[in-house]
């Protein structure tokens, strides 16, 4: 399998990592597939990590280095790459997106990207000193044709109270982006619940993050100044899975949320 393009073990760790692992494969002279049998998968996933189009799990890491009596290399090596910031996530994030069969999205700031209306984009990338503007709204806007793909994904969107009444861009642009928010939300394949301000202290407030299912497979973006994080890990995945599920357990419903938005936008001047 072709290398991921832009693949560079000098500037990434994690391409680091996939470079070390066909190295100490090719070493022992065993196959893919003998590889895949340690981590009990299958080839496949052994070359995608070889080639930087996936990521070793640490779970994987750790049998790669009981098998080969390694220490903790690749363990260690894979807990680094977690704990630092690669400027690749937000790429892979937006091909997942655009790929992604389910979206599950939890929002404590912005109305979430593929939800945003020109204008709302266009003052939020203003405020955030982004030098381009035209560029990165035109960007953000390609982003949305993913909502309309045959078949289209089903979308989940947890939003915090605070997310519409902020007024980004002034009163014109906020009630447009309402309405648009309220012409999306009655779409079958896309639901969107409000978590409301009077719930307080809950595990959202810990920040925004997206779950992302492609070809059964989850991934989660998390945002965070200046670049997210992407985690693959199941383990880790399995956590944030949890945490929608929890922030959902305090959500308004659908009917409810509806409401909150349409007050909302009344109340915009």
């Amino acid at each position: 399998m072709e290398t991921r393009r832009g693949f560079d073990p000098d500037g990434s760790l994690w391409d680091l990592i996939a470079v070390e692992l066909r190295r100490q494969r090719q070493e022992r002279n065993l196959s893919l597939a003998a590889v895949g049998d340690l981590i009990g998968r299958d080839r496949s996933l052994v070359a995608h990590v070889e080639s930087g189009h996936t990521k070793l799990q640490i779970a994987h890491a750790a049998k790669l280095d009981r098998a080969w009596n390694l220490g903790s290399l690749f363990r260690r090596l894979v807990g680094f790459a977690k704990s630092g910031h690669d400027v690749e996530w937000f790429k892979s994030h937006l091909e997942l997106e655009g790929k992604a069969d389910e979206l599950r999205i939890w929002e404590l700031a912005w109305i979430p990207g593929l939800l945003q209306t020109e204008r709302y984009a266009g003052a939020l990338f203003e405020a955030c000193g982004v030098e381009d503007v035209e560029s990165a709204v035109a960007s953000r806007l390609a982003r949305q044709t993913a909502l309309d793909r045959t078949p289209r994904p089903l979308v989940w969107v947890f939003l915090d109270q605070g997310v519409l009444e902020q007024p980004v861009g002034g009163p014109e642009v906020m009630r447009e982006q309402l309405e648009r928010l309220m012409e999306l939300a009655q779409r079958p394949n896309i639901t969107v619940r409000i978590m409301p301000r009077r719930v307080g202290a809950h595990v959202g407030r810990d920040g925004s993050f997206k779950i992302m299912t492609v070809a059964g497979t989850e991934h989660v973006y998390t945002e965070a100044c200046e670049g997210g994080r992407l985690v693959v890990d199941n383990t880790d995945v399995g956590l944030f899975r949890v945490r929608f599920a929890r922030i959902g357990d305090w959500a308004l419903p659908v009917d409810a949320s509806f409401r909150v938005i349409k007050d909302v936008l009344e109340d915009v001047t």
